[in-house]
């Protein structure tokens, strides 16, 4: 053998050194397909042995036997609440489930209410007075209802209100200017007496006793009572007018009608016309209509300047 060797030519390097690299690339390949071929009988042998121990179903098995243990329970469960055992179908969960619906139908007998009343057939204006007695949606829909329908009366009221409230106020701003007026009459009548009746040129006793002497007796003597009757009427007058002006509108309103119904008229109105323009606004808006509209006629400087000359002569 050695002279076999020793005869033969030696390898080119480059050969032997690609010999050798396919040599390790076929070992390799053989190595690969091995292990695969392994990895193929360990699940060939996984598989097998979960056939005999019965598992071949797997994941899904599970999952199933898993719902149907589910479902049973739930059935035990809504059975109990069916039957109302230790009343947790009717005391606990009925609150919590009545509403919701076929959920509310595994509910004991009873503990639903059958038919609700419709929004129709609710009494808005009886349904309870506060939002605390509110059990269901009906009742709270009718308790807002109920507020919309008050609140929309408390609107119109509120609305009739500022309606008069406007009419009184027209009715000072008419009367202001005769209240004006009436003030200057009283001014200018003042002065007169000042100036002419009383005054340093006004004429002495013994002409008015002639002028008195002239006429009849009896005329002369129903002249002088109605002049000294006027003096004191307008001081008595002055008097009540403070005294009115002093109470509260309303109760001074009140008498005033009385008297007014007593054929006291004129005495009323020369009352408010020695008050001021509020106090007597304010009367006036207080009394009756009726009363109130002849008062507002016989206000007017032109009545009053009647009356007066009627009371003066």
């Amino acid at each position: 053998m050695a002279e076999n060797n020793l005869g033969m030519a030696p390898e080119d390097p480059k050969a032997a050194k690609k010999r050798l690299a396919a040599e390790k690339k076929e070992y390799k390949k053989k190595l690969k397909e091995q292990r695969k071929e392994q990895k193929q009988k360990e699940e060939e042998f996984a598989e097998r042995t979960a056939e005999i121990n019965g598992d071949n179903a797997g994941g899904f098995a599970t999952l199933v036997i898993t719902f149907l243990i589910i479902i049973i329970w739930l059935a035990i469960m809504a059975l109990l609440i069916k039957l109302d055992v230790g009343h947790f179908g009717s005391e606990i969960l009925a609150p919590l489930l009545k509403d919701i619906p076929y959920v509310n139908l595994i509910l004991p007998e009873g503990s639903v209410q059958k038919s609700a009343p419709s929004e129709s057939q609710v009494d808005y204006s009886a349904a309870g007075s506060s939002a605390s007695g509110i059990e269901s949606i009906e009742e709270a829909n009718a308790y807002i209802k109920r507020l919309e329908q008050a609140l929309q009366t408390e609107m119109e009221q509120n609305s009739s209100y500022a309606s008069s409230i406007e009419k009184l106020q027209a009715e000072v701003a008419r009367l202001a200017p005769f209240e004006e007026q009436q003030k200057e009459f009283y001014e200018e009548r003042a002065s007169f007496y000042n100036s002419i009746v009383y005054g340093d040129y006004a004429p002495d006793a013994s002409a008015y006793a002639s002028y008195y002497a002239m006429i009849d007796p009896d005329t002369a003597a129903e002249i002088y009572q109605k002049v000294v009757q006027g003096e004191v009427d307008d001081a008595a007058i002055e008097a009540f007018a403070k005294t009115y002006s002093g109470m509260k509108a309303k109760n001074a309103a009140e008498i005033f009608d009385q008297m007014v119904e007593e054929n006291q008229i004129e005495l009323v109105a020369k009352i408010l016309a020695q008050m001021k323009v509020d106090d007597r606004a304010k009367i006036l808006a207080a009394m009756t209509k009726e009363h109130s509209a002849k008062l507002t006629q016989l206000l007017e400087p032109n009545a009053m300047e009647q009356k007066t000359t009627k009371v003066t002569g």
